[in-house]
């Protein structure tokens, strides 16, 4: 599967050279590899809330996934797995030299790679994500506090284009027995052999008359998003217990 360039989007301090893309391909199989182990190595014991999912696609075909940043391993994980009922996943990967395993792997597991950057703004990046999610029924997956940070804070592009496409945000989250944790997001990789749970809360949507011009109002979907998020860590950790 050919991954998608958005438009403006393909900027590097280094080229793709004929070495480099040769020694990707050699590696995204091994990385694949790695990863579908990891996944193996650990257990889902309970999933909270699946039915929200099914709510959500029975209205349209796409939506907004959503987690934070720290719960990507496995959250991605149970998304990959309902590829096989239809769901068309999509994952951003930066568009530099650096993605290109990432964008590789995603590709090879059959999700739609789009290559570009989650901090561009304005109506060009806004209409790209709207022609994936409306006309093309893809779900791409919103990690709302990647790729840098602030950890846990909900950027407001995810509202917008929530509302202009009228697909809703499926809050998730996962909690892993054992895990290690690392880098500014505290990403959680659990340990081998560990058991995972994963929560999913209700499809939100934003009402069209909302106005997110107005600083108050986005403020004010921003706490709503982040306290829905870790309201699903919370009930994927009791979960566990």
């Amino acid at each position: 599967m050919k991954p998608e360039i958005l438009p403006e989007e393909r900027v590097s301090k280094r080229r793709l050279t004929p070495l480099r893309r040769l020694i990707y391909a050699l590696l995204a199989p091994l990385g694949l590899g790695v990863l579908r182990a990891w996944w193996s190595s650990c257990r889902i014991v309970r999933i909270s809330g699946a039915g929200h999912l099914d709510a959500a696609l029975a209205r349209a075909p796409s939506l907004l996934p959503c987690y934070w940043h720290q719960h990507e391993l496995f959250c991605a994980r149970y998304l990959l797995l309902q590829m096989q009922r239809g769901l068309r996943l999509g994952f951003l990967v930066s568009p530099s030299v650096d993605g290109e395993i990432p964008a590789r792997i995603a590709a090879r597991l059959g999700a739609r790679v789009i290559r570009g950057s989650s901090t561009r703004t304005g109506a060009r990046a806004l209409r790209d994500y709207y022609q994936l999610l409306v006309h093309d029924s893809v779900s791409p997956v919103i990690t709302p506090d990647g790729p840098t940070g602030p950890r846990f804070r909900f950027k407001p592009g995810a509202l917008m284009l929530a509302q202009l496409s009228g697909r809703p945000l499926l809050p998730m989250a996962y909690a892993a027995s054992r895990a290690w944790f690392f880098g500014w997001d505290r990403f959680v990789l659990p340990r081998p052999f560990s058991r995972i749970a994963i929560a999913i809360g209700a499809p939100v949507y934003i009402d069209k008359e909302a106005a997110l011009a107005d600083v108050a109002v986005v403020q004010d979907l921003q706490r709503r998003m982040e306290q829905e998020l870790h309201r699903q860590f919370q009930l994927a950790r009791e979960a566990l217990r």
